[in-house]
Formats: C-alpha cells, structure tokens, sequence
C-alpha cells in the first residue's frame, strides 16, 4: 500500500511541475511584430534610446518583463505600461523568439 501512494504522489508531482505553457517562437515573433519593433528594432538590436535584446536568455528576459510588469523595474514607463498588459505565455513566447536572434 505504501508503494501504491508514493508512485501517485510522485506521478501527481511530474504532472503539476509539467511547465503549463511551452514557449512558441512563432507567436512570439507575431507579438514582437505588434508590440515591439517600433522600440528595439525588426531585429530586437535596439538605438541609441532603446537597449538590444536579441539574444537574451530566456530566464533574463522573462525577469526583466515581470520586473516591469510589477514595478520593481522603474526604467522605463512605456515598458512598464506594456508589460503590463502581457500574459506569462505570451512573455515566454517573446523571451523564446528574442533568444533565437543573434
């Protein structure tokens, strides 16, 4: 009986620490076309007012965004707005896509 209840609770643990959203570089591209280029470019490379994020990690840019999202990151009011506005699937679909740009 013992055994029984410890391999539902571990089958119970793999299912809720399964991630609940897998990150889709498409739709993070499509989201980048709408709501980011006209800061940090077509290519996430920024200028001179807006900083780079092509290549950044997936772990980097996800803080960053909830950071904004939260308040703790003060940087910029537009940023704050925007990532505001983003569900968790859709900033991992950016972090995925940002990171796939060189």
């Amino acid at each position: 009986m013992n055994r029984l209840n410890l391999s539902l609770l571990l089958s119970a643990f793999v299912v809720f620490a399964a991630p609940v959203h897998a990150a889709d570089v498409a739709a993070g591209k499509a989201l980048a076309e709408e709501a980011c280029v006209d800061c940090h470019g077509d290519d996430g490379k920024g200028d001179d007012e807006n900083p780079a994020i092509n290549g950044w990690a997936v772990d980097k840019f996800t803080k960053a965004m909830q950071e904004y999202a939260n308040g703790t990151r003060t940087k910029s009011q537009k940023m704050t707005k925007e990532a505001k506005k983003l569900s968790a699937a859709q900033i991992a679909d950016l972090a995925a896509y940002y990171a796939t740009l060189k």
